[in-house]
């Protein structure tokens, strides 16, 4: 996905949301494999209040590459620290 079109998608309807997929998208999409980066993109498909559950660690995602995107995300947070 082009950079503008991720910064985009990005931009959700929940600052939580923004917070932790703005970063990420910034500085560690590109590090990616190509599959992770596609799972980046189809999290980006989801509705807010999914990712709100899955980000917060109050529910899994049902299908197993979200929950590998997310778990990347969740990651890349201890990293960052």
């Amino acid at each position: 996905m082009e950079k503008n079109r991720l910064r985009w998608a990005c931009r959700r309807g929940m600052l939580e949301l923004d917070l932790l997929l703005e970063p990420f998208a910034e500085e560690f999409y590109e590090t990616l494999e190509e599959s992770d980066q596609l799972r980046f993109e189809a999290l980006l498909e989801c509705e807010d209040q999914s990712l709100f559950l899955w980000l917060m660690k109050r529910e899994p995602a049902d299908n197993p590459d979200l929950q590998r995107i997310v778990q990347i995300i969740h990651e890349s947070r201890s990293k960052d620290s």
